[in-house]
């Protein structure tokens, strides 16, 4: 979601998170919608790259007008802690087969001083040579050390970051160079070894998607730049996945920053944009459905040629799949779905889907977002199957916890030409404190872990871990590890955190997982840092 400015006003946060939105229909029945093709506004190349590039010096102004602006919830939540016996809690805890192999690990990226905004909304991904990471407002980029076997043993800040978000758009006018409003997202497109950097700016119209996509391996160097215009829609809350045939990216659209018109989803012309042509999207509005995560593809195995991207969404009550299928040759695109994947346990959203999470030392909350899947929809092609591993927050006792799953073709089928199997699931709540704002991902060998945080009335806001190796029992979790313990307590009216995470896989081994999210470094609020933390299940060679 969109960042809050330090500054603001509670009567302004008031006023905006009391804005009422339409409820919006949730489609058991799968519908087809056809996709409307366009053209970036814009698009060129950086005449220099992104390592000689430097900050202006001018702050970036005031979200939309001065205002915190927040376009509210695409659907209703609530605010509390409604105490919930979750089905698979009691079950899901188990001694896993695997030891998580520590490799390296850093403080990432810490709120920019001169321009306090919050959340953080942390991305990154991992690439033979570099991790990119990238918050609100800025991004960092790191050289790997590795050692003879190839395993990451240090991050190494290259000098000159952080460096604001719209560095990289420096002289291509518009909006993308104008605005540095967040939202970012970093990924590491391993079937052309590329680096694609995105985030909205919307500070004003028209409401405007900013991707840049490297021209080389290398993420300090040049870049082709796009921007994509929706108008009058704000295109909040972006989540995008690496896919063979494009880009694929999803936003809750508000009518004039407003109202909640559905959720849109954009194939973005990735042939094109890695030689810098001009790069078409597709997209399609569903009011079936919000918050959506793109498949994004993980390890070198395609899926099955001519497979449609695969999405999933949830309701309050269900966990949905959806298809986007596009033909670049014919310009046309079919979003199919929601279909409710069947078996899911039943739960109930963390918080009621908004603000609960405990700290100590303060009567502030945090919020769960368990409205939502959190990002991202992990895609792996075994050969003999297809796997997708997503998870969300939900109630458990009188705490939250990580409900994961991992869904796979059925017998005979692919993922886009049947329904998903749901091969497993878990609630991962050993204890009655509150877990959430998680980031799933699977390595080579089937082995899953979540990073997510961890606060209560007792527990400082922490990041851990869990994981299971590929033959524990079906549904279970354990070895729960402290990456970074809690420091301080977000204070003050700011319920706001993390907005996302990221775990991922290094695509060198296909082992390693690289997990980046949100931590206080003290007490108080807008001033939250980041951390970055690298491990191994000793399952995976």
């Amino acid at each position: 979601m969109k960042k809050i400015y330090a500054l603001l006003t509670m009567a302004i946060l008031c006023s905006v998170t009391s804005m009422p939105l339409p409820v919006q229909a949730q489609s058991e029945t799968a519908l087809q919608h056809r996709a409307e093709i366009s053209y970036p506004v814009k698009f060129d190349k950086t005449t220099k790259p992104l390592r000689e590039m430097f900050d202006t010096g001018e702050r970036p102004e005031p979200a939309r007008g001065g205002k915190d602006f927040e376009p509210g919830r695409p659907v209703p939540v609530s605010n509390r802690i409604t105490p919930f016996t979750d089905p698979l809690a009691d079950k899901s805890v188990g001694l896993t087969s695997a030891l998580a192999e520590i490799k390296a690990s850093t403080v990432g990226t810490p709120v920019d001083p001169n321009a306090r905004v919050a959340p953080p909304d942390t991305t990154g991904d991992v690439g033979p040579n570099h991790y990119v990471q990238w918050v609100n407002l800025r991004y960092s980029i790191y050289t790997l050390t590795r050692d003879a076997s190839n395993q990451i043993t240090g991050f190494n800040l290259v000098p000159g970051f952080p460096k604001q978000g719209n560095v990289v758009w420096q002289g291509f006018g518009g909006r993308c160079q104008s605005d540095n409003d967040g939202d970012p997202i970093v990924q590491y497109d391993q079937l052309a070894d590329r680096w694609i950097l995105t985030q909205f700016a919307v500070s004003g119209t028209p409401y405007t998607q900013c991707v840049a996509v490297s021209t080389s391996p290398d993420p300090t160097g040049t870049y082709f730049r796009y921007a994509f215009s929706y108008s009058r829609s704000f295109n909040d809350y972006p989540k995008m996945g690496v896919w063979p045939d494009a880009y694929y990216i999803s936003y809750n659209m508000f009518r004039n920053g407003v109202s909640f018109t559905g959720n849109t989803v954009c194939a973005f012309e990735r042939a094109q944009m890695l030689i810098g042509a001009a790069a078409r999207q597709a997209c399609v509005n569903t009011t079936s459905g919000a918050s959506m995560e793109p498949a994004d593809l993980e390890g070198t195995t395609l899926p099955p040629a001519g497979s449609p991207n695969l999405l999933m969404s949830m309701t309050s009550t269900s966990i949905n799949f959806w298809r986007f299928a596009v033909n670049w040759a014919a310009g046309t695109g079919t979003l199919t779905g929601p279909t409710a994947v069947s078996g899911v346990a039943a739960f109930s959203r963390a918080c009621g889907g908004g603000v609960c999470i405990v700290q100590p030392n303060t009567t502030t909350r945090l919020d769960s977002l368990g409205d939502r899947l959190m990002y991202r929809l992990s895609y792996r092609n075994f050969g003999d199957h297809e796997s997708l591993v997503i998870n969300h927050s939900v109630t458990s006792g009188t705490g939250t916890g990580i409900r994961w799953y991992e869904l796979r073709n059925a017998a005979g089928q692919t993922f886009g030409s049947a329904n998903p199997v749901l091969f497993q699931q878990g609630t991962y709540a050993p204890t009655n404190d509150f877990r959430w704002m998680g980031s799933a991902a699977m390595d080579k060998t089937g082995g899953i872990a979540v990073g997510y945080n961890i606060s209560s009335a007792s527990i400082v806001p922490s990041i851990r871990y869990a994981y299971r190796g590929p033959a524990d029992p079906l549904g279970t979790m354990g070895n729960e590890t402290t990456i970074h313990p809690g420091v301080g307590s977000q204070t003050g009216s700011l319920t706001r955190w993390g907005d996302y995470s990221t775990i991922s896989v290094d695509p060198v081994d296909g082992c390693t997982m690289v997990f980046t999210t949100q931590f206080q470094p003290a007490n108080g609020s807008f001033n939250w840092s980041t951390y970055i933390h690298s491990f191994k299940l000793s399952t995976c060679n």
